[in-house]
């Protein structure tokens, strides 16, 4: 029996030996797999050679000829061989078939000495299967597996062959290599745990054989067909613009990149005030605080109604945007006429401006005076404030409670005091060069008159006063006068002579000169324009009125021919003398 089952095994590492060949020389015929370090292992289905070494540990109680029940344990099998078939549906998961073979003593024959501890001739062919994960890290590819199925065990010591369950797991790694277009792999190592069992009977031979089995392994992979990546799904969502003021729309969009276009595709958004349908979503600003907000959104594909049921199904992204303070708002201010006197008025205009158009309201104060108005324009009154400089302050509001403020200065003068006029010197008349006639006007003098009644025709408001003057000699009455005589009052007939002089000959109203007598030691009469409102008695002192009801103008008239006689003959004499 032992020799028909080693036979068996051969056939089958035979077979797999011969199926491997045409998978082999296909491999090389095949188009390289082309891509990234991470493409080795994108194979559809790989083929596995291995050489195994196997350690089970497990004893069976068997009844041999002579009667007696031993109970002999399993030896190291170090000739063994495993050959798989992997498939992958998935880059990462797929299913795989197995069989291994392990034997040690397969020449005993009962004319041949056992070999082994106590005649050992253990034996195992193992035929499983079950579920293989693997993980691509660029040329490395770890792998797990987990496999169930049966197994014909033999020995330890003459028991039959006999098929019990068998369960495998374990795992290992593969390096891949650029031979055969990166179709063939090294499997660097392969370690695995199994468990079986198996019933040989009772009597002569029997007993029952729980194994538990470390095996190791070393081979060759060959990889054939090719599973495509899987692309996977990203999203982006974009926020515009990403700065705005309250009120202002925000706009979301998301790109989304490796859908599937069979599948029905689902977004969905997250955010405050964020509202959306399909790639697009919309934000509402107005009632959001100055601040930064993020905008979430989501996409899963599926059929309909069962999107995003798988990881790869689904992606989601996230974009910001900032809700900025509205600016506040600016403001000038000025005030027309800018100097006004007490009890004026000014015009106020209030100039406000806010950046983003906002709803503004004016307000104005003055801590001196008054000012009303509560639009662009107000009215300054200066009532009960002092002279001096008033600044009225211009108030401008945005709906968002931000101020400005500006100032207007108004400078309120002083009443206006007219200047108090005062009496002005004239030019004056000289009477001492005619003793014969010393009251008489002369050329001169009209000259000087004419001034006078110049300046009264200017100033029609004016009025002027002469002021006659005489000397002390001519206040006292020569000694040889009769004892009659009168003393004349010179000095007012003078000044009634110059102002007849003023009335009759240049048209002055008489009403508009005054008369007066002064007390100056001098032949002479001082001439004053008095303006309106002057007090003349207070500015010019030491003067008396003339009372012309008694002090009569004289008539000009010239000298008798004895005097002019006399005058020459002087002149004559004079003349004489100085030859």
């Amino acid at each position: 029996m032992c020799e028909s089952v080693s036979n068996t095994r051969r056939r089958v590492f035979a077979l797999a030996f011969a199926l491997s060949l045409p998978i082999a020389l296909n491999a090389q015929t095949a188009p390289a797999i082309t891509g990234a370090p991470s493409d080795y292992v994108s194979s559809k289905w790989d083929i596995g050679m291995e050489y195994s070494y196997l350690m089970p540990k497990g004893t069976v109680d068997t009844l041999i000829p002579d009667g007696r029940v031993l109970n002999v344990g399993y030896d190291n099998v170090p000739v063994g061989g495993i050959g798989s078939f992997s498939y992958y549906f998935l880059r990462n998961v797929g299913v795989q078939a197995e069989v291994g073979v392990h034997e040690w003593g397969w020449q005993n024959t009962p004319d041949i000495p056992e070999t082994g501890t106590e005649a050992n001739n253990d034996g195992f062919l193992t035929v499983s299967g079950g579920v293989i994960a693997r993980f691509p890290i660029g040329r490395i590819t770890p792998f797990v597996h987990a496999l169930a199925g049966g197994v014909m065990i033999d020995g330890p010591v003459h028991n039959p062959f006999t098929w019990g369950p068998n369960l495998t797991a374990g795992g290992g790694m593969d390096i891949g290599t650029g031979w055969l277009h990166r179709r063939l792999a090294i499997r660097l190592f392969q370690v695995d745990y199994e468990y079986m069992h198996a019933d040989f009977g009772t009597g002569l031979w029997g007993g029952v054989a729980n194994v538990n089995a470390l095996r190791f392994s070393t081979g060759i992979v060959i990889h054939g067909g090719h599973i495509a990546p899987l692309e996977s799904l990203t999203l982006a969502c974009s926020a515009s613009p990403n700065s705005v003021y309250p009120g202002d729309p925000v706009s979301v969009t998301a790109m989304a990149t490796g859908l599937d276009p069979k599948q029905s595709v689902v977004y969905s958004w997250n955010g405050i005030g964020v509202t959306g349908s399909g790639s697009t979503a919309s934000v509402a600003t107005a009632a959001l605080a100055p601040g930064t907000y993020k905008v979430n959104c989501a996409v899963k594909e599926g059929k309909p109604g069962k999107e995003g049921l798988k990881p790869w199904q689904m992606a989601e992204s996230s974009d910001s945007f900032t809700v900025k303070a509205f600016d506040p708002p600016t403001a000038s201010c000025s005030a027309n006429p800018s100097t006004i006197r007490p009890g004026e008025s000014s015009n106020i205009t209030a100039m406000g401006m806010s950046p983003q158009n906002r709803p503004l309201l004016y307000s104005y104060s003055a801590p001196l005076g008054t000012v009303t108005g509560y639009g662009a324009t107000a009215v300054y009154s200066s009532n009960g404030a002092p002279t001096g400089t008033a600044g009225i302050t211009c108030i401008v509001q945005d709906d968002k409670g931000q101020t400005a403020t500006a100032m207007a200065m108004v400078t309120i003068t002083a009443p206006y005091v007219a200047p108090v006029p005062h009496a002005q010197t004239l030019c004056s008349l000289s009477f001492a060069k005619d003793d014969k006639r010393p009251t008489r006007v002369d050329n001169e003098s009209k000259a000087c008159l004419d001034e006078i009644a110049l300046d009264l025709q200017k100033q029609s408001d004016a009025r002027a006063v002469v002021v006659g003057n005489s000397t002390a000699a001519e206040k006292v009455l020569p000694k040889h006068a009769a004892k009659n005589a009168k003393l004349k009052d010179l000095a007012a007939q003078r000044a009634v002579n110059a102002k007849a002089y003023l009335v009759g000959e240049k048209g002055i109203d008489s009403a508009r000169i005054g008369v007066g007598e002064g007390t100056a030691d001098a032949k002479s009469v001082e001439n004053y324009l008095v303006p309106s409102g002057a007090n003349f008695a207070a500015d010019v002192t030491g003067t008396t009125p003339v009372d012309q009801v008694t002090v009569k103008a004289e008539e000009r008239k010239p000298l008798g021919a004895k005097s002019v006689a006399r005058k020459h003959a002087l002149k004559r004499r004079a003349a004489k003398k100085a030859n």
